[in-house]
């Protein structure tokens, strides 16, 4: 009997494409969904920049620091860190190609109403609440959506389910 062939992989271990090409995750807040989107943001090949705790009110003046750029993901995953409408303001103005902020629906409607209130340009590009809806409650699993969404946007995608495509 002879040994069947290796199968070729349907994947890849290797991004779709360059992670400089992609951009950065750039993350506000240290928390434990920051800290799994810093896991599996890593893991399919994005660069990731964390924006400390923000509890001095420097968020703003360290994402300056980092220069966005086009193809970058900016999340926010502390809606109550004190730079965190300025950070919104500042990530909307730049040539960021993501930005989001992990809330609830309430609060994101209060959010939006402020900002709208404020004349903010470029809230129709904000992603609040952040991420697909998979369901998902605990950390891992809102990260995984956020990140989720982060790819599927980078390619020009939805994020649906790929059957009946």
């Amino acid at each position: 009997m002879t040994p069947a062939a290796p199968r070729e992989q349907p994947w890849s271990d290797a991004p779709s494409e360059d992670p400089a090409a992609a951009g950065r995750v750039v993350v506000l807040s240290r928390n434990p969904v920051a800290d799994a989107i810093v896991v599996i943001a890593s893991a399919v090949g994005r660069e990731v920049v964390v924006v400390g705790d923000d509890e001095d009110g420097r968020g703003l003046e360290q994402v300056a620091a980092i220069g966005l750029r086009a193809g970058d993901a900016v999340v926010l995953c502390d809606h109550d860190a004190p730079d965190a409408p300025a950070v919104l303001r500042a990530a909307l103005a730049s040539p960021a190609s993501y930005v989001a902020m992990l809330a609830s629906r309430r609060r994101s409607e209060g959010l939006l109403a402020d900002l709208a209130g404020e004349g903010v340009p470029g809230l129709d590009r904000l992603h609040v609440p952040a991420g697909l809806d998979t369901g998902g409650k605990g950390p891992g699993e809102i990260a995984l959506s956020v990140v989720a969404e982060v790819v599927a946007e980078s390619h020009g995608r939805s994020g649906g389910p790929l059957r009946g495509r």
